[in-house]
């Protein structure tokens, strides 16, 4: 599959992460739009698409603290109610996907996910092979999951997506958002994220506007970063997807916003 391109929604993107529940629609079904639109301008394209749980799952999983165990009846029924919030929003990025002609097919994380203390060790990547063989574009998203050492935990779009590329190798990984990209303390976009610079602008990067049990910008850098150095071939590139047409430009390798990767040798901040 030399053109595998992961793409992630952000939750802040697809809903509105200060409002529990609420669902931005016409973006939603504009982002959708355009991953039908690059599909068609290339055969050649495949697709993983992913999304955040947004003001859905993450309310509710900080309502019930999932992400920092269960062990009581309680705690184990907020369990299942966050999944299912996290499914609801599942589904309707699904119908909005398969709505614009994208055969998008839903593979459940929790299905077959294992964590050991928060921290993703299984998850079944067999079945989004077979779904890109077969032509469709395998969609996942943020979701809980059992732990072997806590019983519940969180396991975040980017994780998944980050476990997934380890296997499957795709050349990029977009991630759409509603910032530009990661900003730095001017509020000015930061082009690109190295090794090599990360520590001259770890200051600047903040949490997350709205409830986000999984970390905010420097969690997902620190993670995205994790990846690049483990496969230096990856790279990934975080941007607005609130500006039309900038997830059919990134998808297309002419995008904005910040991208990571390992970088060069000569590289410096």
């Amino acid at each position: 599959m030399e053109k595998l391109v992961f793409v992630k929604f952000g939750g802040s993107l697809i809903t509105d992460k200060a409002q529990e529940e609420s669902l931005r629609e016409g973006v939603l079904r504009r982002v959708a739009a355009e991953v039908a639109e690059a599909s068609a301008r290339d055969s050649t394209l495949r697709l993983v698409v992913g999304h955040g749980s947004g003001s859905f799952g993450h309310v509710a999983a900080a309502r019930f603290q999932t992400a920092s165990g269960a062990a009581e009846t309680a705690e184990w029924h907020g369990f299942a109610e966050v999944s299912d919030a996290a499914a609801r929003l599942n589904a309707i990025v699904r119908a909005a996907l398969r709505q614009a002609g994208v055969p998008a097919l839903t593979l459940q994380p929790s299905a077959s996910a294992v964590c050991g203390d928060g921290v993703l060790e299984k998850l079944a990547y067999g079945p989004v092979r077979a779904a890109l063989e077969a032509g469709l574009v395998p969609l996942v998203y943020g979701d809980v999951a059992f732990d072997r050492v806590q019983g519940s935990a969180i396991i975040s779009t980017e994780q998944i997506l980050s476990f997934l590329a380890r296997h499957l190798r795709p050349q990029w990984l977009l991630l759409a958002g509603e910032t530009a990209g990661v900003l730095d303390d001017r509020d000015n976009v930061i082009p690109s994220i190295t090794p090599r610079n990360l520590a001259a602008h770890r200051p600047a990067l903040g949490g997350s506007r709205g409830t986000d049990v999984t970390g905010g910008m420097l969690t997902k850098v620190e993670q995205m970063l994790e990846l690049v150095q483990a496969m230096p071939g990856v790279r990934v590139r975080i941007f607005s997807g609130l500006e039309p047409g900038a997830l059919a430009k990134s998808l297309s390798g002419a995008g904005k916003g910040t991208v990571i990767s390992q970088g060069s040798a000569t590289q410096s901040a």
